[in-house]
């Protein structure tokens, strides 16, 4: 999950970006007006102080792209200064060609803008004040054309800023299509970020809260599980003789249902960290998929469960943990309740990728929970606590996988779930 600062500092990085593109584009604007001013205008530009500015310029790009590409922290502050130097650069060329009679001076909101969609006011405010100065400056002080050998005659200087306006009416298209729509994309792309980091939080809290509740169940229910073990275990032994076979033979599946319910509970109360290392191992995919199928057909042996095996690569291993096989069984367990005579398993793996299908012939998901699960606790069954596929999504995203559940044609659920592998062993 990326935090907020980190998503902070990828989208003032790509600000950054564009600005260095948008810098080159203003640098070959530069370059194609003083050239189209001698040559077709036939202007006497100072030539000497505009390429000196002209060079800056191009120093103050390669200068920024440099420490973009060095991985250096890009701050609102030091987008703010480049800006300032850009409207410097700005004003020395103004101040050679024309001042506030160059077609091309409405530049100057081009920096106002930019600051406006991508840093905090204090800078919009500031940009507006230098750019508003350095405009004002121009009606004051300039250093005026001297027209050439133009062969125009009186509508040279006319002609001049007819072509000046309309060259810089698609430019500022093409500026406020490619830089401000991106900037403004990027800023979207980062709420959107936050807010899905907002959404996770919840989700831990909420998982945090079920941990602590689970932990205190399993202290309170540690007792009287161990009371009935123990009275189970008397009767069994009173019971032993074959004339009662029956009978033992029921109080012996009592006494694994108890057995079960106490390892769940040591589970629980483990730590999480001590639990993860002692449970997770490396196995190949088809031993582990076989040792969770075998777990759960013992837990439900009155349900029927079809395995179909597609594609598979041999040497792919899985990280098999305690809690992956929990969130697997009760994702199966779920398929069992809605059809226990109709639970299919499909599975197909690859080097890197493990691929399960697990589908029943239920009832399906109603339309007005679907798009809460995995989100919140929920439950159609009839006493259910809705915490199993809570707990079972929340398991196979920290793991690395990905799931996906649609309601089948004809009715049914089928969940499909992605998990990253390791790859085998020679």
């Amino acid at each position: 999950m990326m935090t907020t600062d980190t998503t902070r500092q990828d989208t003032s990085r790509r600000n950054a970006s564009r600005l260095i593109l948008l810098r080159n584009v203003e640098i070959f604007g530069i370059a194609a007006g003083i050239a189209i001013a001698i040559g077709y205008f036939q202007l006497a530009l100072p030539l000497q102080p505009l390429l000196i500015i002209l060079a800056l310029i191009i120093l103050l790009n390669i200068t920024a792209w440099l420490r973009l590409r060095s991985g250096v922290q890009i701050s609102d502050a030091g987008i703010f200064v480049q800006m300032l130097l850009d409207v410097a650069g700005l004003t020395g060329i103004f101040y050679y060609t024309g001042g506030a009679s160059n077609p091309f001076v409405w530049f100057y909101l081009l920096p106002l803008m930019i600051a406006a969609t991508i840093l905090p006011r204090r800078y919009t405010w500031s940009m507006a004040v230098v750019t508003v100065i350095c405009y004002s400056g121009l009606f004051l002080v300039d250093a005026p054309l001297e027209p050439g050998h133009a062969h125009h005659g009186d509508t040279s200087e006319f002609q001049m800023h007819v072509f000046g306006m309309w060259l810089g009416f698609v430019m500022s298209a093409g500026f406020v299509a490619v830089i401000i729509v991106g900037m403004a994309h990027s800023l979207r792309q980062r709420d959107r970020r936050l807010a899905e980091a907002r959404e996770q939080a919840l989700q831990n809290e909420r998982l945090v809260a079920l941990g602590t509740l689970a932990a205190g169940a399993a202290h309170e229910l540690g007792t009287p599980l161990g009371t009935m073990a123990i009275l189970t275990a008397e009767l069994e032994n009173e019971y032993a003789d074959p004339v009662h076979g029956d009978l033992h033979k029921k109080l012996g599946i009592l006494h694994s249902q108890i057995d079960r319910c106490k390892n769940a509970l040591s589970v629980i109360s483990a730590e999480a960290g001590a639990d993860r290392a002692e449970s997770g191992r490396r196995l190949p995919v088809q031993v582990y998929l076989d040792e969770v199928i075998h777990e759960w057909q013992a837990q439900r042996p009155g349900a029927t469960l079809e395995t179909r095996i597609g594609n598979k690569e041999a040497n792919a291993e899985i990280v098999a943990e305690r809690t992956l096989s929990q969130a697997l069984i009760n994702i199966l367990n779920n398929a069992a309740d809605a059809s226990p005579d109709a639970v299919q398993l499909e599975t197909s793996w690859t080097a890197t990728e493990l691929l399960l299908g697990i589908a029943d012939r239920g009832a399906g998901i109603a339309l007005d929970i679907y798009h809460q699960l995995g989100k919140s606790p929920v439950s159609t069954k009839a006493g259910g606590l809705g915490v199993g596929l809570y707990l079972a999504h929340a398991t196979l995203q920290r793991l690395g996988g990905v799931v996906t559940i649609s309601n089948r044609d004809n009715g049914g659920t089928l969940t499909r779930i992605t998990l990253p592998l390791l790859p085998g062993k020679e």
